[in-house]
């Protein structure tokens, strides 16, 4: 009982102190409640952010007419923005589609990121955003050259920033420089964006699906300044690479590719480096599958898509290729025409029958030095039907892999060096040279010399890729004379007509043709030459 008074004190100290304290509280929630509403009062008469602010900070800053279909601002607790139909227009080319449009769009900011200069927004979210951008002007227009240089652009300051971007689901549109060609669309799928708005390169994070052949692209790196009176001269720079895309999408085409590189320039001429990798290359022709890798360099036209190479080193197996030219607009039409000059020196003739003879395995083997034009016009035929070549090859130490058909070469080399029975003489290689011309799937030869030890053949003629089929015509020089290619009884009795098969005192000469197809080649005598002659 003699602590009561105490205790009792003590309850009504705290009490007292519990009521200063919520006073206290309540007085600070009412100062902050008066300030947000004397600050959203003074918000909604002088708003940093209103809605002609926004029109006229992007006409500014892109030299463009905007639209503006609708615009919302709240104040508390934060200040947020809202807004739909925003369109971007260019002012000197009104009949152009517009630059950007956003569905819609929404920014949220706090008080004090809005009272400095520049204007800070910290995440804005777009909904259908669509870019388009236009073809370059003639005054800029360069051709793609090896010297990567960018235009110096003065610096550009705006009166707000973008803290981060995000937009989803938007496309991407660039426009030819002519109208009757198709624009190039590109479905981005993410899109993420810092620092954005502030005249310096802002950085970027970006997926997207590549039109043709078909795969997803990621990419990462800078963008900008915006070029306000050229956009097509907006520097950029940065990474990417390119995965699993369906070179099946291009017609005569096969195989998933994967590549990967960096890439730095202006959009009308991007300097890009990189490395490409198929494991299951198809060209269409075959049927058979390689491994194909390259690396390259090429100088890339981002607002028409013409490609200059320079140059392509591709390893296909076992055998380097390389390649210079360019990958251009068709003039007229619509499509891609494919120019390069190709060299493989030396190669593996293996390697490149894998991809022009149907056969699971290669016919013969040797080193090849190959150099050639090659020209892949654009279209919906098969690849083989578009593509053609003008070249010279020469083939050392050629085999067949076919052992039957090495045995009958081994034997028609024993009987051209006027050696029959002599078995000491086995797995004659062979040379071959000559010139070829394909196009429309029919490839033509000329000057084709075809030499073994005791044996040379000239030859003329074609061969067609899609029958396999052989149409060639020549002659054979034989080391020794007919009657010494045989033994016995038979030797004796071709003495008699050695003079008529020999040319110039000495071996035999004759006229040939070869027909059918590759698998059954008919091989006679061109009596009508032989008599002749």
């Amino acid at each position: 009982m003699k602590f009561r008074p105490k205790i009792s004190f003590m309850a009504t100290t705290w009490a007292a102190k519990g009521r200063r304290i919520l006073g206290w509280v309540a007085a600070v929630v009412c100062v902050l409640f008066l300030a947000a509403a004397v600050a959203s009062y003074y918000f909604s008469r002088k708003s940093p952010v209103s809605r002609d602010w926004v029109v006229q900070t992007i006409e500014s800053r892109y030299q463009c007419e905007v639209e503006l279909e609708g615009f919302h601002v709240s104040y508390f607790p934060l200040l947020s923005i809202e807004g739909e139909g925003l369109i971007l227009r260019r002012k000197e080319q009104p009949g152009l589609p517009p630059l950007a449009s956003i569905r819609k769009f929404s920014a949220h900011a706090n008080w004090l990121g809005l009272l400095n200069e520049p204007r800070h927004f910290g995440e804005v979210r777009m909904e259908g955003l669509a870019l388009c951008i236009p073809p370059h002007s003639t005054a800029s227009q360069a051709k793609p050259s090896t010297a990567m240089s960018t235009p110096a652009a003065k610096p550009q300051f705006s009166s707000f920033v973008l803290d981060e971007v995000l937009a989803d689901d938007a496309t991407l549109t660039i426009l030819s420089a002519n109208p009757a060609k198709p624009p190039h669309l590109f479905a981005i799928h993410k899109l993420r964006m810092q620092a954005a708005g502030i005249g310096q390169p802002m950085s970027f994070q970006v997926t997207l699906t590549n039109p043709q052949p078909v795969g997803e692209i990621r990419s990462k790196g800078q963008f900008g300044p915006w070029n306000v009176a050229e956009p097509s001269l907006t520097p950029v720079s940065g990474s990417y690479s390119f995965s699993n895309a369906d070179l099946g999408t291009i017609r005569g085409l096969g195989g998933k590719l994967s590549s990967r590189g960096l890439y730095q320039g202006v959009l009308n001429q991007i300097q890009v480096q990189g490395e490409t990798d198929t494991p299951d290359f198809d060209l269409g022709v075959s049927g058979n599958k390689v491994h194909l890798w390259t690396q390259f360099s090429a100088v890339v036209d981002g607002v028409t898509g013409d490609t200059l190479l320079e140059p392509v080193t591709a390893q296909l197996l076992g055998s380097k290729i390389v390649a210079r030219g360019k990958v251009v607009r068709v003039p007229g039409g619509s499509g891609r025409e494919i120019l390069l000059d190709v060299s493989a020196q030396p190669a593996r003739l293996e390697d490149l029958l894998r991809l022009a003879v149907k056969s699971p395995t290669p016919s013969m083997t040797g080193a090849v030095s190959v150099r050639t034009n090659f020209d892949l016009q654009p279209g919906y035929e098969e690849i083989i039907q578009r593509l053609k070549l003008d070249g010279s090859f020469n083939v050392r130490f050629a085999r067949f892999t076919n052992s039957e058909t090495e045995e009958k070469m081994t034997g028609f080399s024993r009987r051209a060096q006027g050696k029959p029975g002599d078995e000491a003489i086995q797995n004659s290689p062979f040379d071959l040279s000559g010139r070829f011309a394909l196009a429309e799937s029919q490839a033509k030869f000329s000057g084709l010399n075809f030499s073994l030890p005791g044996a040379s053949m000239q030859l003329d003629g074609t061969f067609g890729l899609v029958g396999q089929t052989l149409d060639f015509a020549g002659t054979v020089r034989l080391q020794a004379k007919v009657s010494q290619t045989v033994t016995g009884i038979k030797s004796r009795l071709l003495k008699v007509i050695d003079p008529l098969f020999a040319r110039d005192g000495a071996g035999t000469v004759l006229p040939i043709e070869i027909k059918g197809t590759r698998e059954k080649p008919a091989f006679k005598l061109d009596y009508g030459k032989l008599f002749k002659r």
